[in-house]
């Protein structure tokens, strides 16, 4: 799904949304809370994607000055 949000996250810097992309910030935050306090599984690898995920919005963020 990395791919998905590179795209996603793409789209908005190129339409200047800062908004939409500070909103999928805690959305993945709280999954990857989430993940972390499974058990029973390995939610490694998940987790891992998930941690890819934010960096990519917060690159995104980085470079959309804060209005």
């Amino acid at each position: 799904m990395t791919l998905s949000v590179e795209l996603i996250v793409n789209g908005y810097v190129r339409l200047r949304d800062r908004g939409a992309l500070e909103d999928l910030l805690p959305h993945r935050r709280e999954l990857l809370r989430q993940l972390r306090s499974v058990t029973g599984i390995d939610p490694g690898p998940i987790a891992e994607q998930v941690t890819q995920e934010i960096s990519v919005i917060e690159a995104g963020l980085a470079t959309i000055a804060p209005e």
